[in-house]
């Protein structure tokens, strides 16, 4: 692992994210941020087949650093790291949040960016901001109750409830839950079926699935059907033929 605060790994298709303070439990603050709002941008020149964000050491993110943000931790424009998030959740592959160890707060805002959730059984994820006595700005409010229901994001918010990875399974928090032992096989093997298949493919379906969230069922439907016809791009110079 490099001195970076957000490492950077490329191999087979899949580009790797690492929040990299594993001894402050890889707590967020601006210049956090700004180290993966840069590999975002730069990620978007030469997109890879598969985002895995990840954390250093014994956690994912334990949340935003209380010390940085008593000292006014602030970069660029006002909401940065929202923009960040939304930059994340936009990203045009399909994403994973690799899970061990904390999730907390900042850190879940940060996994309820990616498309796909995988955590530990041990694993321990919740949202804290009511303990500390603060109120979301990353988009807690809507990607939580997005993701569980909003009776269950309401009881979560409200109790400051930490659970593990069975009972995020089941709260439908997370997609996959897996032992310990098996987490980096586990993403390995997701990320693998996701680059196995047509990248130009994927980033439609991502496009489509948002759209899908935003603008209701019957604008969602003309959408698709306003689609080139034919095959995406990368596959169409597979197979040497041509879309349309």
């Amino acid at each position: 692992m490099t001195d970076a605060l957000v490492a950077r790994e490329d191999r087979d298709g899949v580009t790797t994210l690492t929040l990299n303070r594993p001894d402050k439990l890889n707590a967020l603050h601006e210049g956090v941020f700004a180290d993966l709002r840069a590999h975002l941008e730069d990620l978007a020149k030469s997109v890879p087949r598969c985002l895995v964000l990840t954390g250093a050491g014994r956690s994912f993110c334990a949340g935003h650093d209380l010390t940085a943000l008593a000292s006014g931790d602030a970069e660029g424009s006002r909401h940065f790291e929202a923009e960040t998030v939304d930059l994340l959740e936009s990203f045009p592959c399909p994403t994973i949040a690799k899970i061990r160890g904390h999730c907390l707060t900042g850190g879940l805002e940060l996994a309820l960016g990616c498309d796909l959730l995988v955590a530990t059984e041990s694993a321990s994820l919740g949202d804290t901001h009511g303990k500390w006595g603060l109120v979301p700005v990353w988009g807690m409010s809507v990607r939580l109750p997005e993701r569980v229901g909003m009776s269950r994001a309401k009881e979560l918010s409200w109790t400051s409830r930490r659970i593990d990875g069975p009972t995020a399974l089941r709260y439908g928090l997370v997609d996959h839950c897996v032992p310990d032992d098996g987490l980096d096989a586990a993403v390995e093997a997701l990320a693998a079926e996701i680059v196995a298949n047509s990248p130009g493919t994927n980033a439609i379906y991502k496009k489509l699935y948002a759209d899908t969230a935003t603008s209701g069922r019957r604008a969602a439907l003309a959408a698709e059907r306003e689609l080139p016809h034919g095959l995406p791009d990368d596959i169409a110079e597979r197979l040497g033929r041509s879309g349309g």
